[in-house]
């Protein structure tokens, strides 16, 4: 059975910050999750339940928004990402919304540099949505951070062999949107 592009395009309707987010990321030449995407990741997050999430990636706040949005309501959102211009704009969104500051740890530097300093173990969720050619790293370090039972979200197949591949993850591949690939930490 073919996925309708049609439906999967228009069913979620977004918001106004989340339209602007998009049209800032459209500004900066980035691309975003799709809406699609950005709801699957809502709806991942709402079920995990997640509290502590790293996002690999900030951009202007779109991919953000979403996971802030299905996080429980005493959630940390850790976002990293090189472009500090990038995350000024996604914090003001961030605020646009409604999440209080409190509620997003918005660091800038390179993620391989970040990610160490990060606690093991304790995170539910990790959103990859960074350089591509370091997704094998970024999955490494996620099997690190999460907590057993937590989850990994790839944009795209950056890093998936090393997840199907392991015996650390129960992986699938989600045809989402910008497809991605999930998977449980053993």
């Amino acid at each position: 059975m073919a996925i309708d592009t049609d439906l999967t395009g228009s069913f979620h309707q977004e918001d106004l910050i989340l339209q602007t987010a998009r049209g800032l990321a459209a500004e900066v030449g980035l691309t975003p999750v799709s809406e699609a995407t950005g709801a699957l990741l809502a709806l991942l997050a709402a079920a995990s339940p997640a509290k502590s999430v790293v996002e690999i990636g900030t951009g202007t706040g779109v991919s953000g928004l979403w996971l802030l949005r299905g996080m429980r309501s005493d959630g940390v959102l850790t976002t990293i990402d090189i472009e500090g211009e990038y995350q000024r704009m996604a914090r003001r969104l961030f605020t646009e919304a409604g999440f209080p500051s409190a509620r997003t740890r918005i660091i800038t530097g390179r993620a391989l540099e970040v990610l160490p300093r990060l606690s093991d173990g304790i995170y539910d969720l990790i959103f990859i949505d960074g350089d591509r050619a370091e997704g094998e790293s970024y999955v490494e370090a996620a099997g690190r951070l999460l907590r057993k039972g937590g989850l990994v979200i790839l944009r795209g197949t950056h890093g998936a062999t090393s997840i199907r591949d392991s015996g650390l993850w129960a992986p699938a591949v989600i045809p989402s949107g910008d497809g991605l690939v999930a998977a449980i930490r053993l």
